[in-house]
């Protein structure tokens, strides 16, 4: 799993954190896109599954002043605010604040790219990083 290993390495978080937090985007991609655009994903991204299975249930209360903080950031709009509450829910449960999602997001995108090229980590940066 390179991709844990590059956001252990990056990130300073530990394995467990890792895969959790790589599971909460690629559970959002999952959500998000179609099943086809997703199996493309997933074709290129060995361990996918894995990590999502160890992404935490999605959480709610109490996070929405995180995740206004959050879209500020991320430029995201009022239409973002389900998916960036579970994100920064996500992260919370694996003992990270939400400002560890924009610190993942481009270690993913630039990993996803790297499997699968431009069209790929293009797909999957239209969910990761709304504008």
């Amino acid at each position: 799993m390179d991709l844990i290993n590059q956001l252990v390495s990056n990130l300073g978080v530990s394995e467990e954190q890792a895969k959790g937090g790589a599971g909460v985007l690629f559970k959002l991609a999952k959500d998000k896109l179609s099943g086809d655009d997703f199996a493309a994903i997933a074709d290129k991204v060995s361990g996918l599954d894995d990590m999502v299975s160890a992404a935490p249930d999605d959480a709610g209360g109490g996070l929405m002043g995180a995740v206004g903080g959050l879209m500020s950031k991320m430029g995201g709009g009022s239409n973002d605010i389900g998916a960036l509450a579970g994100l920064a829910g996500g992260f919370d449960k694996l003992g990270m604040d939400s400002g560890m999602v924009g610190k993942f997001v481009p270690v993913v995108l630039d990993f996803v790219r790297s499997q699968g090229g431009d069209s790929i980590g293009d797909m999957l940066k239209g969910v990761l990083s709304p504008t």
